[in-house]
This record gives structure tokens, sequence and C-alpha cells, in this order.
């Protein structure tokens, strides 16, 4: 008589639980690629708070992965924490918006634009900062035609990245609603 074989450590998670990690990953290699192709192709010198806002960008990156080789049965809960450093991103970009709107000054020093000292051109020179930055109020706009600064085209992009991580952690493939408890009745075994 023949036994069955037993699936031991093979537990099957109902529908599709990689497209988060991809959305994160991808998305997060999106943003990297685009300010690396603003920054050094178009020359663009970032402010205090931008650098600040690769960030989370980057721990998206880390998260996607992780999700996409994770155990399948722990790659939705890997998933679920990628929604903090897209909310992290989008409060980035809401408090870089402030500083450009002129709401709020930068919470950076090196953000302000470097005030010069009145006196002599070496008095002048010695106040200079040491390396060129860009004040953090001060837009960039990426195409002449369009009055839409980068840091309000990140902010979009990151609503974007939250809304599609949250349709794919919360929706079935069928269109439903998942249901808060995983666990399967012995039906739908």
């Amino acid at each position: 008589m023949l036994t069955p074989k037993r699936r031991i450590f093979r537990r099957h998670v109902p529908g599709l639980v990689r497209p988060p990690g991809f959305i994160l990953a991808l998305s997060g290699v999106a943003a990297m690629l685009t300010v690396w192709w603003v920054q050094d192709v178009l020359g663009v010198v970032p402010c205090g708070l931008c650098l600040w806002e690769r960030w989370p960008w980057r721990a998206m990156i880390v998260i996607g992965l992780a999700a996409l080789l994770a155990p399948r049965r722990l790659a939705r809960g890997v998933a679920w924490t990628g929604v903090a450093p897209a909310l992290t991103a989008i409060g980035l970009a809401g408090l870089h918006l402030g500083v450009e709107w002129g709401f709020w000054p930068s919470p950076l020093p090196e953000c302000q634009a470097p005030r010069f000292m009145t006196g002599s051109i070496s008095q002048r020179l010695a106040s200079m900062p040491m390396h060129p930055s860009k004040p953090c109020d001060l837009p960039t706009y990426p195409f002449d035609w369009l009055p839409i600064s980068l840091v309000e085209l990140e902010g979009l992009a990151a609503l974007l990245v939250l809304g599609l991580l949250l349709a794919s952690l919360l929706f079935k493939d069928d269109g439903g609603v998942r249901k808060s408890d995983s666990r399967q009745t012995g039906r739908e075994r």
C-alpha cells in the first residue's frame, strides 16, 4: 500500500504574493535611475532635502528584493513593511514642497542660500560654503513647458507606488477584498 507524500514545509498561500515585491523593487530602481539621470546627465545639483528623499526609495529596493526572495508564506508580510517607506517618501516630498512654496523654512542648515558678509573679497570667499549647494527653496523644473518641479513629480510617484502597493496587497486576484484571516478552511484545500 502506497502512502501519500506529506507536505511538511509546503504550505500554499492563496493569491499572488510576488507582485508587491516587484512593485517595490522596480519603483525603487526606477526612482534611483531617474535621480542618476537628473543629477549626472542633466547636471542638476541636489539640495539637502533631495538627498534625504532618496532614502525611502533605497529602502523600497531592499524590502522589495526581500519580499521577492522570502518564502511564499512570508512574502506578503515582508511586502507590507514597504508601506512605511512609501509613506515616508510622501511625507518628505510634502516637507520639501512646503519649503519650495515658502510655507516654512527648511529644517536643514545646508538648504539655506549662502549669505555673504560685507567686507573685502577675501572675507567673502572665506564665508562661502566648502561645497556648492542648491537652496531647498529653489524648485527644479525638468521640463521648460511643464511647471511641475521634480519634488512634485516625486511626490506623485510615491502616491502612485503606495496606491499600487496597497491595491496589490489588499485585493485578491479575482477582484475581491482579502479577508483578514488567511487560513484555509477544509473545503478550500
